[in-house]
C-alpha cells in the first residue's frame, strides 16, 4: 500500500503528551484505528518520573477517554484531553511529584522554572 493509501490517523500533540487514534501492533508500530486512543507521555524525557506520577497521568487519561466516549474522535476533542493532561503534569511538577530531567535533550523549562530551596537567610 502506498503512503497515499494509508488511512490518516487522528492525533493530538502537545509539548508533553501525544495522543493517537491508534493501537500499537506486535512490531511496536502505530496502526490507525477509530475506536482506541494510545497515549505517549513525555516523549522527549523532559521530566523525571516515578510510577505514582505516571499512573496519575494514565488514570486521568482513562477518565478523559470515558468522559468523551460517544463524542466525535476529532482533533478538537483530543486537544481538550491533551490540555487536561498538560495541566495535570504542571501540577505534578509544581507539587514536586516530578522534576525536570537534568540529562534531558532539551532544557527549556516549558512548565516554569524549577523549584529551588530558598537560600538561608542570615
Amino acid at each position: 500500500m502506498s503512503p497515499d493509501q494509508l488511512p490518516s490517523m487522528v492525533k493530538c500533540t502537545t509539548r508533553h503528551v501525544r495522543i493517537f487514534a491508534a493501537r500499537v501492533d506486535d512490531n511496536g508500530v502505530l496502526a490507525p484505528v477509530n475506536d482506541k486512543l494510545t497515549l505517549d507521555v513525555d516523549p522527549d524525557n523532559e521530566f523525571l518520573w516515578n510510577d505514582d506520577a505516571l499512573q496519575q497521568v494514565q488514570q486521568r487519561f482513562r477518565e478523559q477517554v470515558d468522559t468523551y466516549a460517544g463524542r466525535p474522535l476529532n482533533d478538537y476533542n483530543l486537544r481538550r484531553i491533551g490540555a487536561t493532561l498538560e495541566n495535570l503534569i504542571r501540577q505534578l511538577l509544581q507539587s514536586g511529584a516530578i522534576a525536570y530531567n537534568p540529562d534531558g535533550r532539551v532544557m527549556n523549562y516549558s512548565m516554569g522554572l524549577p523549584q529551588q530551596d530558598a537560600p538561608p537567610s542570615g
